[in-house]
């Protein structure tokens, strides 16, 4: 018998985006290389290879968002730990909705997500540098 599915993504999304700030991709643009403010890639570790990263960005894959931010947890990230906005993004800003919410539901404040994602990121110019999976950084050259 199948499942019955009594909250989907939709409604999901739609409470993400009416508890947290989405930030136009255009003034996201002037956010990168900001001191007071930690840009979050949830992508997954393939797609930033495939797509590229935004420069500076801390990456942090979806599956780890709440382990990273508690600071009780074993695997968490010096990152989460400062007095900054952090403002989250994924492709196409349906992970990064659902994250940003998650993280302020945990008590990480301010918190944002950046509307459409990288993708839209891409669309408006905005800069991106290469990524290779085997050294976890930044191309270079």
């Amino acid at each position: 018998m199948p499942q019955t599915i009594t909250t989907g993504y939709k409604q999901l999304l739609a409470e993400a985006n009416a508890r947290i700030e989405t930030i136009a991709v255009g003034d996201a643009l002037s956010l990168v290389g900001r001191e007071d403010v930690v840009l979050v890639d949830l992508r997954d570790p393939r797609e930033l290879e495939r797509e590229g990263r935004m420069p500076g960005a801390f990456h942090c894959p979806r599956g780890m968002l709440e382990f990273w931010i508690d600071p009780e947890s074993p695997y968490a990230k010096p990152q989460f730990q400062q007095d900054k906005k952090f403002v989250f993004f994924c492709a196409g800003g349906w992970r990064s909705a659902l994250a940003a919410a998650t993280a302020a539901r945990m008590g990480l404040k301010p918190v944002a997500h950046i509307e459409g994602g990288f993708g839209a990121w891409k669309k408006a110019g905005g800069p991106v540098e290469e990524y290779h999976i085997r050294h976890g950084e930044p191309a270079k050259g």
